[in-house]
């Protein structure tokens, strides 16, 4: 299966989950792709208020990827990370998403 990867190709992917809600993923990720990504996995596995004042406390100061996965279910801290993605030009696949902030911060500055 991971036969077609070219070792000097993997790309460094950071992949974001609360409490596990992306361990499925991973696993496939690493099921279907073995030895073509970097993966690294942040987990937020402690209960989160439905308001966060302060959402990049909970997020890494510095991203180092080609790609980011956003499995994250708190609006504020996807609503961060996206910010992080977008001023380091790092892009960013997320899991459907209902929250009216996502698109606001993704529409470019008139």
């Amino acid at each position: 299966m991971g036969d077609k990867c070219n070792p000097e190709s993997v790309q460094r992917v950071v992949i974001f989950q609360e409490r596990g809600s992306g361990e499925k993923k991973i696993a496939g990720i690493e099921l279907y792709s073995p030895g073509c990504f970097e993966l690294e996995v942040v987990s937020l596995d402690d209960p989160l208020p439905a308001l966060l004042d302060e959402p990049e406390n909970y997020l890494p100061t510095e991203l180092k990827a080609d790609l980011v996965l956003d499995f994250l279910r708190h609006p504020d801290l996807s609503a961060e990370l996206l910010r992080r993605c977008q001023k380091a030009k790092i892009p960013l696949v997320a899991t459907t998403k209902k929250y009216p902030v996502i698109p606001l911060v993704a529409t470019p500055p008139i």
